[in-house]
């Protein structure tokens, strides 16, 4: 399954024009708008990620470090726990493994023993006839604060250019 995928693209003639006149200053700028976007999405995703009483998925989500390629400025908010998908989309009807959905009895509802065995069996039968709902946490979250980032990468390159038209290099 594909993970989700959320991305801005900032294309414009002027800002090719700032990366040839001066690319560090063009960088360093946007690094910082970069970092303070993800940072902001993160929150919102995290606010909107549903928790399982340990809140494991929850504090897996970050802000991803700030990568540099050619004339790409890349950031990103992710987790690296393989569940985190089908949270996101939902999932058909399918019969889960009954072992993660006992702990998850266990953790959310306090129960224990046959009692957690027998919810989280009623659980994946549910799972199993009806597939789940997705959260859509990052898709939500970010669009929540989409004009928002794109006001900070906005700014990001206002600082650039002012920079550069004081004649910094």
């Amino acid at each position: 399954m594909n993970e989700p995928d959320v991305s801005v693209r900032l294309e414009a003639d002027g800002l090719r024009r700032l990366m040839t006149q001066a690319p560090d200053i063009v960088i360093e700028e946007l690094t910082t708008g970069v970092t303070e976007a993800s940072m902001l999405a993160e929150r919102e995703i995290r606010e909107r990620t549903p928790t399982s009483g340990a809140g494991t998925l929850r504090e897996s989500i970050g802000a991803m470090p700030v990568e540099f390629a050619q004339e790409v400025v890349r950031g990103g908010v992710a987790t690296s726990l393989p569940y985190a998908v089908p949270v996101e989309t939902g999932s058909k009807p399918h019969m889960p493994p009954i072992s993660p959905l006992v702990d998850w009895v266990e953790r959310k509802l306090g129960l224990r023993d046959k009692e957690a065995q027998g919810v989280a069996w009623a659980i994946a039968r549910k799972i199993a006839k009806q597939g789940t709902q997705g959260a859509f946490m990052f898709r939500d979250g970010f669009a929540a604060v989409e004009p928002q980032i794109m006001a900070i990468l906005g700014a990001a390159i206002e600082r650039a250019t002012a920079r550069i038209a004081a004649g910094e290099r």
